[in-house]
């Protein structure tokens, strides 16, 4: 008796992959969905320190505006009021110490010229407004406006020698140079040292 062998057929096609499952998906893309959430978190977070830095500054700037509209304000008056200044200095030179010793009117009119003048100057002060040192000082372009030379062995190169008008700071600016006579032919002085004004 014969036994027949039933075989079961095989087949040649590749058996298909299971189907993964949505749990399975999301953990495979797991990573990359979290590299963008970080990468976004980080550009939106620069964006935010960004844009508080930029309104801080805006902020100062603003601050600084205003602080220096008050500083400055008086500008342009006080450029007015230095003509006044000068008047009132040009007369109090014109008068000679003689003259106010010998008349007494002339010395009563010259110490009420005087008087103003201080007002004035301390008026400038309340304000900002301060005279440039000048005189016996070494010559500084920051401050001062050489209008010409003097021959001066005496007095050490680039010293001033002479005001012809007198200058002006407000606050921290210049608000007009002083005009004067510089020396020439003295010793001269190297950059960085101060002008000995006792010679």
């Amino acid at each position: 008796m014969t036994q027949e062998h039933h075989n079961e057929p095989v087949s040649a096609e590749p058996q298909a992959a299971e189907p993964q499952t949505p749990a399975a998906e999301a953990g495979a893309g797991a990573p990359d969905a979290l590299a963008e959430i970080q990468a976004e978190n980080a550009r939106l977070k620069n964006e935010a320190l960004y844009a508080k830095a930029e309104t801080e500054n805006v902020r100062r700037r603003l601050e600084q505006q205003a602080e220096d509209r008050g500083k400055y304000a008086v500008t342009q008056f006080a450029k007015d009021m230095l003509t006044v200044a000068d008047n009132l200095r040009r007369a109090l030179d014109a008068v000679p110490p003689a003259e106010r010793d010998g008349n007494d009117v002339i010395n009563t009119l010259t110490v009420g010229v005087e008087m103003t003048e201080r007002d004035l100057l301390n008026t400038f002060e309340r304000y900002g407004i301060r005279r440039v040192e000048a005189m016996g000082a070494r010559f500084d372009p920051n401050f001062h406006q050489a209008m010409m030379e003097v021959e001066d062995a005496a007095k050490p190169e680039g010293t001033v020698v002479m005001v012809m008008q007198q200058g002006y700071t407000i606050q921290d600016r210049l608000l007009r140079p002083a005009m004067v006579a510089v020396s020439r032919g003295g010793p001269k002085v190297p950059v960085g040292e101060q002008v000995d004004t006792s010679v």
